[in-house]
């Protein structure tokens, strides 16, 4: 019986190393495999690296305001018993807009204008009294003093009811009102917000060491979210002669036409401000840089040294420059002349083999249409 056991246990010994050198002779076939292999090359699009021509431009993040903007309010206590107008409707300059009541004044302005009348007659006639010498200078002045009290009280009266016929102080456009028929104002409420959108500011700020290049009267452009494919035009008209001590910024004021009213007050824009010098550039599509924390880089194509591969890949890094649509300018790492990849360079590795295919690649432009991006 020990025999068997022992001969058993001699036998699953035997059994195991026979199927331990086995599979060690597989798994060194397999990698001997894997150190054979070769992966296939990455198809890729490219492009060459040109120079261009582009003309100088600062940019910044902007917001627009209204050269004129208020919100109409009341500027005496009054219940409200007419509203002239239409919210979101244009106005011009001294249109009614809303009417408070006026009754009390109105009935008071008679009475005081009979008492004008007495106290001016009576000014006349004292006059020629003390022209003749018959009253005293006093008594001149008395009369005098009765007339223009009567007079003042006339044109309180008067402005009262001006004040109580809010008018548009200047033509724009008017926006939601915030009133209701018969209610009662209160000195300073508001009724209704009017904008002039003809032109409109646009204010933004650059840092302090480029205001040398930045003069009153230089063009700029205007883009954003709410223009798309648009871009309006304008001109530097005002400059901030403080620095803000916490940014080291300096706040610059243009001026845009507006006449299809796209633009409104409180949006955010682009501003692309023109300067007169033009300078020259490399560039390369934006799609054909990788973007990293460390650095970014660039895939050159080259011939590759062994035959057999064809075209591999060099990853170049690269310092970037100013961007124009779909392309970006190179300030350092590459030359004039060389080939890139032009798109997915995400999924690419220094040294990989790659085969060159043009006819997917996509038409790069400055000045890109939004059917295009």
């Amino acid at each position: 019986m020990k025999k068997r056991i022992i001969f058993s246990l001699i036998g699953l010994v035997i059994l195991i190393v026979i199927l331990g050198g086995i599979k060690t002779f597989q798994i060194r076939a397999m990698i001997d495999q894997g150190k054979k292999f070769v992966p296939p090359p990455e198809t890729v699009t490219t492009a060459a690296v040109k120079s261009e021509t582009w003309d100088s431009a600062l940019t910044a993040v902007g917001t627009l305001t209204a050269v004129q903007g208020v919100t109409v309010a009341a500027e005496l206590t009054g219940k409200v018993v007419r509203i002239e107008f239409e919210p979101g409707t244009t106005v011009k300059k001294g249109d009614i807009l809303l009417r408070q009541d006026t009754s009390s004044e109105e009935a008071q302005l008679p009475g005081v204008l009979g008492q004008v009348n007495l106290y001016v007659t009576n000014l006349e006639r004292a006059n020629q009294l003390f022209t003749k010498g018959l009253i005293s200078r006093s008594d001149r002045d008395t009369a005098v003093a009765n007339a223009e009290q009567a007079e003042a009280q006339a044109e309180n009266i008067r402005a009262t009811i001006a004040k109580k016929t809010i008018r548009a102080p200047f033509a724009g456009r008017l926006g939601i009102r915030q009133v209701n028929l018969g209610q009662m104002l209160r000195e300073g409420d508001p009724i209704v917000t009017l904008q002039a959108l003809d032109p409109i500011y646009v204010d933004f700020s650059l840092p302090q060491q480029q205001l040398p290049q930045v003069r009153q009267g230089l063009p700029l452009q205007v883009t954003g979210d709410a223009l798309p494919g648009l871009s309006i035009e304008g001109r530097i008209t005002a400059i901030n002669p403080l620095v803000d001590v916490e940014t080291r910024s300096i706040k610059i004021q243009g001026t845009v036409s507006n006449r299809l009213e796209k633009l409104r007050p409180g949006m955010f824009v682009n501003v692309s401000v023109g300067l007169p010098a033009r300078q020259k550039v490399l560039t390369i599509p934006a799609t054909a840089v990788l973007y990293a924390p460390y650095s970014d880089s660039v895939f050159i194509v080259e011939e590759s040294k062994d035959a057999k591969n064809g075209k591999t890949l060099r990853q170049q890094f690269v310092r970037l420059g100013d961007k124009r649509g779909d392309f970006v300018a190179i300030a350092s790492g590459i030359k004039e002349g060389e080939t890139i990849v032009s798109t997915g360079v995400f999924k690419l590795r220094n040294g990989q083999s790659v085969v060159v295919d043009n006819k997917i690649a996509p038409d790069f432009q400055q000045s890109p249409k939004p059917e295009n991006n």
